[in-house]
């Protein structure tokens, strides 16, 4: 049983959001790291692919934690997909502070996960309203509404 204060918190969407993205945060992190120090790929492209594994894992708990009220409605494939690129508006903020950091200063050449933190920071508040427009507003209808059409 969770204590109340913390249940009053987590019925805020936005906190809600906050720390499922950083679950994302270590994900995007974690992934990143395996594909530098596992194939030696590059900064730039194994940070795509950790920011594809990030958004699909913060698509999932936001589904099912902050927006489960209205997350299980329409199809999860169309949602996802379109979660997915809702994301790439904040993730192209995300990712162009990411790389820019990691040009600019050389500390965050040496630790990406600096240039993975500014950048995650930056992009959270368009990702929250995108997320929000998809879960509860006219996106989550559109959803809905293909999946009455599907089994109608």
């Amino acid at each position: 049983m969770m204590h109340p204060h913390l249940q009053r918190l987590f019925t805020n969407t936005f906190v809600c959001f906050s720390f499922v993205g950083s679950i994302g945060f270590v994900v995007d992190s974690t992934v990143l790291y395996l594909l530098i120090l596992t194939t030696g790929m590059d900064l730039y492209t194994s940070r795509a692919f950790s920011f594809f594994c990030a958004a699909s894992t913060t698509w999932l708990l936001n589904r099912s934690i902050t927006f489960k009220h209205a997350g299980s409605q329409g199809q999860p494939p169309l949602q996802w997909s379109i979660y997915l690129m809702l994301m790439l508006i904040g993730g192209s903020v995300n990712y162009s502070v990411y790389a820019l950091c990691v040009w600019k200063f050389p500390i965050v050449h040496s630790h990406p996960i600096l240039g993975v933190a500014a950048g995650a920071l930056s992009g959270l508040m368009c990702n929250y309203f995108t997320s929000r427009s998809l879960f509860l507003g006219r996106l989550s209808s559109l959803s809905r509404r293909s999946t009455t059409r599907a089994s109608g």
